[in-house]
């Protein structure tokens, strides 16, 4: 009987380690360059090529849809951690493909518009490969916090059909995401409630005014802006909410559906929020938005 015993508790223990080793084997995301032969304008520093992290769900019935993730960091890091693989974590969490985004900024030598190249370079590459990863290419979102709230809803207002002359395919593709999800986002550069800092490793100290003008995005939303959930909070004076309600109002005339949440609680980089009450319930406000616009289905 010892025996027996002592066996079963080596084979549980076994098939525990390899479950274990399983899950975690599951959820290591597979780096993918943006481009093969390196990005135009990058140095040959690792940290200096922008790339893709995927992060496939398990479950067997996931969803078609994937969500490209562009973390904050004021445009001068990058939050890869608490805005970006935590949140790949929880789209698998109910079957959504997710693509963290390791885009070029002043940290690594770079200002406009290398930024916004490398997210529509993603944008097109998630789209040019979406049979192989098992993707609806018109359920393509972006997600982005903070300064990547601004760079997300740059990509919302600034896209392209694709290049049907293109010599590489990926180029061939639309930059246009099918839907935006933008979590205390800066979006105006030019009024006084911007963020100073975002805005200054983007553009300069002195930029052009005109380009100023042309990445506040709140002035440049159209009917063709992709539907937006919008989330941030009251007590945020880094990136102040009037930077979503901008947004939200621009989208509204425009007539394009969009939903804002305003928590009172948490100031900036709020992230999931999971010790913030009343604000920890954005994620599942974010997920029933998704649900109700059609890019999951509900569980």
């Amino acid at each position: 009987m010892r025996s027996f015993r002592s066996q079963f508790v080596w084979v549980a223990t076994a098939i525990g380690v390899a479950l274990v080793s399983i899950a975690a084997s599951a959820t290591e995301p597979m780096q993918i360059p943006l481009w093969n032969d390196g990005a135009p304008g990058a140095s040959t520093k690792p940290q200096d090529e922008p790339a893709l992290f995927q992060y496939r769900p398990i479950s067997a019935d996931a969803s078609k849809a994937a969500v490209i993730i562009c973390p904050g960091g004021g445009y001068g890091h990058l939050s890869m951690e608490k805005e970006g693989s935590r949140i790949a974590e929880w789209l698998n969490s109910f079957g959504v493909t997710a693509f963290v985004l390791r885009y070029r900024h002043s940290g690594t030598g770079h200002q406009h518009p290398t930024p916004t190249v490398d997210g529509q370079r993603a944008i097109r590459t998630v789209r040019s490969r979406a049979g192989e990863w098992d993707i609806d290419p018109q359920k393509i979102g972006v997600m982005g916090f903070s300064a990547g709230g601004h760079l997300t809803s740059t990509l919302g207002t600034h896209f392209d059909a694709g290049n049907d002359e293109a010599s590489d395919p990926i180029d061939r593709a639309s930059s246009r995401p099918d839907f935006l999800i933008l979590c205390y986002p800066v979006i105006t550069l030019s009024e006084d409630y911007t963020h100073r800092g975002s805005r200054d490793n983007l553009l300069g100290k002195d930029p052009d005014p005109e380009l100023v003008v042309s990445l506040s995005n709140e002035r440049q939303v159209t009917s063709e802006t992709p539907p937006t959930f919008l989330f941030h909070t009251d007590e945020d004076t880094a990136v102040p909410p009037q930077n979503s309600v901008v947004f939200y109002e621009a989208l509204h005339r425009a007539g394009v559906p969009a939903e804002l949440h305003i928590y009172r609680n948490g100031g900036h980089g709020a992230g999931m929020a999971q010790d913030i009450p009343g604000t920890r319930d954005w994620p599942a406000r974010c997920r029933a938005w998704l649900e109700a616009q059609g890019w999951i289905s509900g569980g």
